[in-house]
C-alpha cells in the first residue's frame, strides 16, 4: 500500500474523528471553567509526550524512502505537532485587561 495513502487513511480515520469530536464538545461544555481547561490542556501535553516518547519514536519508518515520505508529509502538511504554551506575558496582559474579573483568593494556598 502506498504510504500516503496509508497516512492519508488513518488521518480521516472515524475513530480519530470521534475522539478529536469529543474532546471539542468537552472543552466547549467547560469553556468558561479556566482550571479545568487548563487540566485538559495539561492533559493533551501528558498523552502528546507519551504518544511520541513511548510509540511514535518506535514506530519510524525502517527504510530511507518510507523516512522520506514522512518528513516531506510533515513539511507538507503542517510541520511537527506543537502543543504551544500561553506566555505568562500574555495571561497578565489578559488579566490586566478585565481587572473586573480579577477577585481575591478567599485563602491562599502555596
Amino acid at each position: 500500500m502506498n504510504y500516503e495513502r496509508d497516512l492519508h487513511a488513518k488521518n480521516s480515520s472515524p475513530e480519530l474523528q470521534k475522539i478529536i469530536a469529543d474532546l471539542r464538545t468537552l472543552a466547549e461544555k467547560h469553556k468558561q471553567d479556566s482550571l479545568f481547561l487548563l487540566c485538559l490542556l495539561r492533559s493533551l501535553e501528558s498523552i502528546h509526550r507519551e504518544i511520541r516518547i513511548e510509540m511514535f519514536e518506535s514506530s519510524l519508518p525502517d527504510t530511507r524512502n518510507d523516512l522520506y515520505q514522512l518528513v516531506k508529509d510533515i513539511e507538507e502538511k503542517g510541520g511537527w505537532p506543537y502543543i504551544e504554551r500561553m506566555k505568562l506575558q500574555d495571561l497578565l496582559r489578559n488579566l490586566r485587561a478585565n481587572p473586573d474579573n480579577m477577585t481575591e483568593p478567599s485563602q491562599y494556598n502555596p
